[in-house]
């Protein structure tokens, strides 16, 4: 909250999320997704090249989230099928960008 000239209180709304964001999605069914945001409207967002958590011989790694799905497509995620969602933990962060864009990172 703030208060103007006026002495009006005026409530500030904070997005939590915009397009472009990179991060961490909790589905209902237990997968967790990662992802980078191009649209949210009243019921779903709009996710671009979604990759999902797997198990890799040398640890956990990112990979396809729909294997039959055109990777380079957007997908449109239902909101109601989301039980978590929160900003991406920066090395994740860093691993997805490697992973859809081929450009390494610096640390």
């Amino acid at each position: 909250r703030t208060r103007n000239r006026r002495n009006t209180t005026i409530m500030l709304l904070e997005v939590p999320y915009k397009k472009g964001d990179t991060v961490s999605i909790k589905l209902v069914s237990g997968e967790e997704v990662v992802a980078r945001i191009e649209a949210i409207n009243d019921t779903s967002f709009k996710l671009h090249k979604p990759l999902t958590l797997m198990q890799g011989p040398k640890g956990v790694v990112l990979g396809s989230f729909m294997m039959t799905a055109d990777p380079l497509k957007d997908i449109t995620l239902p909101k109601t099928s989301v039980m978590v969602i929160a900003e991406c933990e920066k090395s994740t962060s860093k691993k997805y960008i490697e992973v859809t864009t081929g450009i390494q990172t610096l640390s």
